[in-house]
């Protein structure tokens, strides 16, 4: 009796842990919390003014930290092999200038879309609870709400003691809209049969050209920075399997 006893709880068991997993044909939505930690350095500035070229030495950009609210919708191909689509409420990063730019103080801000595809390999078998997993893919990256900081929307940045502030005026800005390649990896736990939590690491490859046009006395100067961003994304959420 005691050992039938036995049998059916380790058959419960069994059972249980085999539907707390993914498998081909699954669909998994994931919702959560992104912390960008950009990896970031700068070209120095390059100013196009009266004709000429002329590359200001020591200057440079960095961002800030941002967080945000993410989701990921999930598909399994295989029970090893699946396609990720993830994406985010648009974080806003902040720059601020650095070296011979760092009494400007804040240069400016913007709002980060990353829609990002990656192709993932999850290890261990369908019915484990615990699957790790390591992917690839590319992010299409490009910004919004540009918004310069008044010393930066002033053209402030261009003054020089040759010409003092003959090159200041009103001052706009783009930033540049690219692809960039994405490796990642993490951890998958089912908790039920349609509950789990994740938690992963990404790593991007982005970098940025920001083009300021400033209207000044003397005609329009053109000025333009190679910004490496490079970011260390953190993501934890929480799933559901349909």
């Amino acid at each position: 009796m005691l050992q039938k006893r036995i049998f059916a709880v380790a058959t419960a068991l069994l059972t249980c842990t085999a539907a707390q997993a993914q498998s081909a044909g699954d669909f998994v939505g994931n919702l959560g919390w992104f912390h960008f930690a950009p990896q970031d350095s700068s070209e120095p500035l390059t100013v196009n003014a009266l004709g000429t070229n002329v590359t200001a030495p020591g200057t440079g950009t960095s961002v800030d930290n941002a967080d945000t609210v993410g989701f990921a919708a999930t598909y399994f191909i295989t029970d090893h092999i699946a396609a990720a689509a993830v994406g985010g409420i648009p974080p806003k990063f902040r720059l601020a200038g650095t070296g011979s730019l760092s009494s400007l103080g804040r240069a400016g801000s913007a709002y980060e879309w990353s829609p990002t595809i990656l192709l993932k390999y999850y290890f261990n078998d369908a019915t484990s609870n615990l699957r790790p997993y390591l992917a690839a893919g590319a992010a299409y990256v490009w910004f919004s709400g540009v918004k310069p900081e008044p010393a930066a929307a002033s053209g402030a940045l261009l003054y020089s003691p040759t010409l003092g502030t003959a090159l200041e005026g009103p001052t706009s800005v783009k930033l540049s809209h690219s692809f960039a390649p994405v490796i990642n990896a993490g951890l998958a736990y089912n908790i039920t049969q349609h509950w789990s939590v994740d938690a992963s690491l990404s790593y991007m490859w982005l970098s940025v050209r920001a083009t300021l046009t400033t209207q000044s006395k003397l005609g329009t100067v053109t000025s333009s920075a190679k910004l490496k961003v490079n970011p260390i994304i953190s993501f934890v959420s929480v799933g559901y399997t349909f």
